[in-house]
């Protein structure tokens, strides 16, 4: 996780506003790339919901691995803004394989184990690739002061995690035993299903706003230049910690209940930021963000997952088709929006509205049980 989404993918965040400063590239086009990014996650996310053999589901696993690397080197190779599409839409592939494919054996492994099942262990990797992706960021920032140079020691950076995630990758799963329609029905109904996308479409426009634009936002208030960096550290350090807290919340109050407060909170920590421009607002707003976003996806493919034993994986790339078109859209309309206006505040605005629809969604589905206690 640390490797295939804290490097191939978020760190484009820390390292966006030198690209723009030295390249000229600007609000647009960095949204284009960042939804061209998420295209290629979307991408993944089909792949990974066509494919039923676990083997190649492994393979691609594995794959994604190397590849990570690759693609925050790629960056380097030229100021080309077509190229750098082509190493964004493979970085959002790699995406895919980590969040979903990697989700999807962990869990399974999990079940096969008799464990709870819970995805908290694995994600706290996405936190930790948040401070990994703003740490090396600032770091190499102090010793290389090209962009070029920058994105050639993260991916550097990458060999480092991509040594322990290529020894300890999750063996290959067995073959799933054949389910009937009838059998998958009485888990995941239609009128669940759609509502589900529809909340988690909102969790995806809620999430890539601040993803890809929380370094540029900060950085753009004049008192806070130069503190963007941490802001985005911030919101890693929140969420390594939350996707435990966010288990035992679903625990105690159930998935339904779980995911409204998560979503109440995210929509808070958008709007700070989008009332006032003080270090307090910026600051608050990165650790909401860093504490719920994290939650919203872990309780949500978890919940997906166990409804669909035979094959979590599958059912969780399903359900992340609208949690990648929203992520497809959003950073181009607010990077357009932000061309426009010269302000991230509309479109931090746009987000609290699509957020809030989110949690009117999640507010229809009926209230769940705490979650079934098992081995830990």
């Amino acid at each position: 996780m640390v490797l295939s989404i804290g490097l191939a993918r978020f760190a484009y965040t820390p390292l966006l506003p030198a690209l723009q400063l030295q390249t000229g590239l600007n609000d647009a086009s960095a949204g284009a790339l960042a939804a061209i990014n998420y295209a290629g996650y979307i991408s993944g996310a089909l792949a990974a919901a066509w494919i039923d053999d676990v083997r190649w589901r492994h393979r691609l696993y594995s794959m994604g691995l190397w590849l990570s690397v690759l693609t925050v080197g790629g960056m380097a190779l030229s100021p080309w803004l077509p190229a750098w599409a082509v190493w964004r839409y493979l970085g959002g592939l790699c995406g895919a394989t980590g969040m979903l494919l990697g989700a999807g054996l962990v869990l399974g492994w999990l079940m096969r184990q008799g464990r709870r099942p819970e995805l908290g262990v694995h994600f706290i990797g996405l936190g930790l690739g948040i401070v990994v992706s703003a740490l090396g960021s600032w770091a190499v920032s102090q010793v290389w002061q090209a962009w070029s140079d920058q994105w050639l020691a993260m991916a550097a950076l990458g060999l480092v995690f991509f040594v322990p995630a290529w020894l300890w990758r999750p063996p290959v799963p067995p073959a799933p035993v054949a389910v009937t329609a009838a059998e998958v029905s009485t888990k995941v109904s239609r009128r669940w299903m759609l509502t589900m996308v529809g909340s988690y479409f909102a969790a995806g426009w809620g999430f890539v706003i601040s993803a890809t634009f929380t370094v540029a936002i900060v950085e753009r208030e004049p008192a806070l230049a130069g503190q963007g960096t941490w802001a985005w550290a911030l919101v890693g350090l929140a969420a390594m910690p939350a996707v435990f807290l966010w288990d035992k919340v679903a625990r105690r109050w159930g998935d339904t209940r779980a995911l409204l407060m998560a979503f109440g909170l995210q929509t808070v920590s958008v709007m700070w930021p989008a009332l006032s421009g003080s270090l307090l607002a910026a600051l608050g707003g990165a650790i909401g963000y860093g504490a719920t976003f994290i939650g919203i996806v872990s309780l949500t493919l978890a919940l997906v997952g166990r409804r669909a034993p035979h094959n979590p994986g599958k059912a969780m790339a399903r359900l992340t088709l609208s949690y990648g078109a929203a992520q497809v859209i959003a950073p181009v309309v607010a990077g357009a929006m932000a061309q426009a206006t010269g302000s991230f505040k509309g479109a931090l605005w746009l987000t609290v509205a699509i957020m809030a629809a989110g949690m009117a969604l999640l507010g229809t589905l009926p209230r769940e049980p705490a979650t079934p206690q098992a081995a830990p």
